[in-house]
């Protein structure tokens, strides 16, 4: 299990972001209602840079800033106290600072906080003894399809998800309608869904 304790697991930032594109790709797939999705993904957030977010509904959040360079995550558990935000970013690089420590991560708040680089691995502050609920929301990032199977059928009352269509997603392949109609019986607004993909940033093709 992937934790602020042991995140030898956590893939790279390229990896990393392509599961993230993958299981935005597959909440807008199934929830077409952008409010009620858990994960989602912003290819335009600001120049040079793209946001995977995930809310829960329930107060806890997580933001994860990609860079062409580097990637830091921001987690928020609301039912911990957070922790010396100093102390949990000691030694992170300065290019970090203006999404950590600006809006809206600063009114967001922080119970963790990863980042990794070109030249090195993921990182952490000092992180103490505080719980911080990193383990239940970095687990997704497992690379295995079959976590987000288990957790859609949990939260969106989907026990039919094939692994086969989520195997081509998370390997990047161009979304067809017929792949998304194995996930899915049908799409009211097609049109949303391209809209969604572009936000994405994940190639589709639905001629």
């Amino acid at each position: 299990m992937i934790s602020t304790k042991d995140f030898s697991a956590l893939p790279d930032r390229k990896k990393l972001q392509s599961i993230c594109k993958a299981i935005s790709v597959l909440d807008a797939i199934l929830c077409q209602e952008w409010e009620y999705r858990y994960y989602s993904y912003n290819n335009k957030w600001a120049d040079h840079e793209e946001v995977f977010e995930m809310r829960d509904g329930s107060g806890d959040q997580m933001l994860i800033l990609f860079l062409r360079d580097g990637c830091v995550i921001n987690g928020f558990a609301h039912e911990y106290k957070q922790p010396d935000k100093k102390a949990l970013t000691q030694k992170m690089p300065s290019v970090f600072d203006e999404f950590i420590l600006g809006e809206p991560v600063k009114s967001i708040g922080t119970t963790f906080c990863l980042w990794t680089t070109e030249n090195e691995g993921w990182k952490t502050g000092d992180i103490g003894n505080n719980k911080d609920r990193s383990e239940e929301m970095l687990n997704i990032f497992d690379g295995n399809p079959q976590t987000y199977i288990d957790w859609a059928a949990e939260y969106f009352e989907n026990d039919g998800i094939q692994a086969e269509a989520l195997m081509k997603i998370y390997s990047g392949q161009t979304l067809t309608k017929e792949m998304v109609l194995t996930i899915v019986d049908n799409v009211e607004d097609w049109e949303q869904l391209k809209d969604d993909l572009n936000k994405i940033g994940y190639p589709y093709y639905f001629e």
